[in-house]
């Protein structure tokens, strides 16, 4: 037994571990293999197993035969995903929008909604909540299911979820995010910067799966990085990390108007002045070659500072850069190349816009724990 955990709080703690093994396999497992997965005895798994399908949290499946293999076919399980279901939020300066998946982190229902005024915390986040009910309604679901959610959110996000600094403005400045959203939809809520999300997203679903430390990024009109090490988020000291745009030295702001910065626009038409750019360039036209050149340049400059300090393995273009990929990507290895930067890979989202919001399922995924997923093991 682990020191300093009574048995009540180790069958919680074996509870929870079954249940992260379960949501992260996309087919039934055996009892065996789960048991190597989770690192738990087979009897203590099969005893948790036991107590969830009486519960209805998990299916026990049919045995079936494996060729060649002796004995009786081995026990398989399945997490009933339908069982519960996980809302994650996203506010940016001009919409919030809201998913709810199930508890394998697929989608189910999506909402989205402009914002009256992003500077008003009280009424977007009014508003943040009743896309999680439109998003459930699309996704045939009730608030019953609800377990738990996260929110995606701009700033300096501590590891509370308290929004420590915000640049621009200090209307958010020590806004308790979870705290907010349970008293708008009474249940676990968690929080943290878009940006971390985006790249805690990308390592579990997208271009970094292979990569422990990885910088997830977004420059031009807006500016951040998402930090993971060891692929874990780093966000530093009251969650400053990677909050590049109020590092002055570093120059971040300095082409944010230009065009082909708005690829990482919130603005719709300030994306298609930015696309419009791009289509110019890939055609051949000088001048817009000469812009997608600058723009390289500027953040060439950026990755190499980030290249050294943080020296990860992988770099993700997101944020809208992904959609200038096949311009900026060549353009910047070769830059960093010239300019003698560690040899680490630079790749675009694989998720687009929805990265954020698959990264905050990741982190109520990352949470997950008895008290909100499921039944204690019984008492023997």
């Amino acid at each position: 037994m682990m020191q300093g955990l009574d048995p009540k709080a180790l069958r919680r703690l074996n509870t929870s571990v079954t249940l992260r093994a379960l949501a992260v396999e996309s087919e039934p497992i055996g009892m065996s293999a789960l048991a190597e997965t989770s690192g738990l005895s087979r009897r203590t798994v099969e005893l948790i197993l036991d107590s969830l399908v009486e519960a209805g949290w998990v299916t026990e499946l049919d045995r079936v035969p494996t060729t060649g293999a002796a004995g009786r076919p081995s026990r398989r399980f399945e997490l009933r995903a339908e069982h519960s279901v996980l809302a994650a939020v996203r506010v940016s300066t001009l919409e919030a929008s809201a998913v709810v998946a199930d508890v394998r982190g697929r989608i189910l229902g999506r909402a989205t909604r402009a914002l009256p005024n992003y500077f008003d915390p009280a009424s977007t986040l009014d508003i943040t909540a009743e896309l999680v009910h439109e998003a459930l309604a699309e996704a045939g679901a009730t608030v019953d299911q609800l377990r738990a959610g996260a929110m995606a959110a701009g700033g300096a996000i501590d590891e509370n979820g308290v929004v420590q600094r915000l640049v621009h403005t200090d209307e958010w400045e020590g806004t308790d995010l979870p705290t907010e959203m349970a008293a708008r939809i009474p249940m676990a809520w968690f929080a943290d910067n878009d940006a971390n999300l985006g790249a805690l997203a990308e390592r579990w679903r997208g271009v970094a799966t292979d990569h422990e430390n990885v910088v997830w990024s977004i420059l031009g009109n807006r500016s951040g990085l998402g930090i993971l090490i060891r692929g874990t988020v780093h966000r530093g000291f009251q969650g400053a990390a990677g909050e590049i745009v109020e590092a002055t030295p570093l120059g971040v702001l300095t082409l944010d108007q230009r065009p082909v910065a708005f690829l990482s626009s919130p603005v719709e038409a300030e994306r298609a002045i930015a696309a419009a750019v791009l289509d110019k360039a890939r055609a051949g036209d000088a001048d817009a070659l000469a812009q997608v050149d600058e723009f390289v340049q500027h953040i060439t400059t950026i990755l190499t500072t980030v290249s050294w300090m943080i020296a990860p393995s992988l770099v993700v273009f997101g944020g809208g850069l992904e959609s200038g990929a096949d311009l900026l990507l060549p353009r910047v290895r070769s830059a960093l190349r010239a300019a003698r930067a560690p040899d680490i890979q630079i790749l675009a989202s694989s998720l687009g816009p929805d990265g954020p919001l698959i990264g905050a399922l990741k982190f109520v995924l990352d949470r997950m724990d008895t008290e909100l997923f499921g039944p204690l093991m019984p008492t023997a």
